[in-house]
């Protein structure tokens, strides 16, 4: 096989419009796009030619003679996506350029945020030649999870942020940093200087643990953990004790195994990462012997991707081991059968998969000592359900984290759904849920538009479906001048 596509996709979608034979799949228009873990080259339909080695943003993309042992997993895991099928869907169709009606103005777009779908929407609206756009962006740096959410340690996936700042780099672009939608400028001020404002605010706070003990010193988010190891200013002055030799993540999403993987990774290997010194100190000075990474389903269910899970497998200096008994026998499956191959722990750092347990109580004294769990079973429809009878398992910790979702707030003067955490709106048009009309001149972007799915790649196509509907509404007329524009 000529390439293979490594743990490193964010699902951008690039490759497959530089591919001129079809074999990477699947295609952004196709459904199964946004639930994809990674993207997949057809090693009977590749030609060799490298393009889709050049288009990829974070080298994701290998020819196989240039493969490490290590990734030579995903040369099957491509192959395996085609075995079935041999009948690839059409070529994805390239959209057409943006075709605005001219008014004899210039268009002005403001995006709140700074991450990836927010950069997106900017590339996607700076195709026309007569618009101009103005980020504004709460912190100090732009970039949003690129920066504080993906690990120091996930180098190529970090290139990301080149692209990114490319389309920053564009002469029609402003950025504008330390600004605060709501505190520096409101939603009001922001239509009067600009035709539309896209909000691309993200899903930045976590689904909250709902147990007795939840509150105790030691018990902390996911989130908060990651943005202190890659020092996020709202988390650079927290601390975290990492005296207990175990700590306990609730969860078993990616998130989960990235910060299972720096609590346990040999410290130096982060030396020349972008970690924060802060966070760095304290990983050199942990006790920490062994993570375990905890969920309430059975090994099927669990949230991670196949190729994270290679990724940490494969990560020297830690030993990865599952519970074999919420792991089911699938040879089908490549998540359970990379599961059923790990051995048992030998000494030394190590991260514990476990299944079938769900959090009842967290308890400590005045800080976290420990978690009892209870034994679950799943049901013929695969929800997890409480074993009868069976007693409480508990395990000491001195640390727990919880990685259970991310969760989006509200902005102020917008509405905002507490049961999705998303704003309410119908192809990135921002509703107002008393009249069910779409708000003037606002739109959404990202997770705080679908909620928190996908990959990074998955916000090019989404931030393209938006910025379609402004433009249609703006050759409709809906997109008034701005008063300052107008009265000038």
């Amino acid at each position: 096989m000529p390439h293979a596509v490594t743990q490193s996709c964010v699902g951008d979608g690039s490759c497959v419009y530089a591919c001129p034979v079809n074999c990477i799949q699947p295609t952004p228009d196709d459904p199964a796009f946004e639930l994809a873990e990674m993207l997949f080259i057809d090693p009977a339909a590749c030609v060799d030619c490298g393009a889709c080695v050049a288009a990829c943003p974070v080298d994701a993309i290998k020819p196989h003679l240039y493969l490490e042992e290590s990734e030579r997993a995903f040369l099957e895991i491509n192959a395996a996506h085609f075995a079935e099928r041999r009948d690839r869907p059409s070529l994805a169709p390239v959209r057409p350029r943006l075709r605005v009606r001219d008014r004899g103005e210039r268009i002005h777009v403001a995006i709140v945020g700074s991450g990836p779908a927010a950069m997106y929407a900017a590339e996607e609206i700076l195709t026309i030649p007569v618009a101009d756009v103005t980020v504004y962006e709460r912190l100090d740096r732009p970039y949003g999870l690129v920066r504080s959410g993906v690990a120091p340690d996930h180098r190529r996936t970090r290139r990301i942020a080149g692209q990114l700042e490319r389309i920053r780099n564009h002469p029609r672009l402003t950025m504008r940093l330390g600004v605060e939608v709501g505190r520096d400028i409101s939603h009001e001020a922001l239509h009067a200087s600009h035709h539309a404002v896209i909000y691309a605010v993200g899903s930045i706070t976590d689904r909250p643990l709902d147990v007795p003990g939840a509150a105790l010193p030691g018990v902390s988010s996911a989130t908060a953990f990651v943005g202190w190891y890659n020092g996020h200013p709202d988390f650079a002055g927290r601390a975290f004790d990492l005296s207990h030799r175990r700590a306990v993540v609730i969860g078993n999403g990616n998130v989960a195994l990235d910060v299972a993987r720096i609590l346990t990774v040999d410290p130096e290997s982060l030396t020349d990462t972008e970690i924060a010194p802060a966070a760095l100190a304290a990983l050199r000075a942990s006790q920490i012997e062994e993570v375990v990474v905890v969920g309430r389903r059975a090994a099927a269910q669990s949230s991670f991707t196949l190729p994270e899970l290679i990724g940490l497998a494969a990560t020297p200096g830690i030993e990865l081991v599952a519970d074999a008994a919420g792991v089911e026998a699938d040879d089908h499956d490549p998540k359970l059968a990379l599961l059923r191959e790990l051995g048992p722990a030998n000494g030394g750092r190590r991260i514990t998969l476990r299944y079938l347990l769900a959090p009842a109580e967290i308890n400590g004294a005045e800080r976290v000592e420990g978690i009892r769990f209870t034994p679950q079973q799943l049901t013929e429809d695969g929800a997890p359900q409480p074993v009868a009878g069976s007693q409480h398992v508990h395990l000491d910790a001195g640390l727990v984290l919880t990685a259970i979702g991310y969760r989006g707030t509200a902005m102020p003067d917008l509405p905002f759904d507490e049961q999705t955490g998303t704003i309410p709106n119908a192809e990135g048009r921002v509703i107002d849920p008393a009249t069910g009309e779409a708000m003037p001149r606002t739109y959404v972007v990202g997770w705080i538009k679908r909620g928190p799915t996908g990959f990074i790649g998955t916000n090019k196509r989404c931030a393209q479906d938006t910025v379609a509907a402004l433009v249609d509404d703006y050759n409709a007329g809906a997109l008034s001048p701005p008063a300052r524009l107008a009265s000038a």
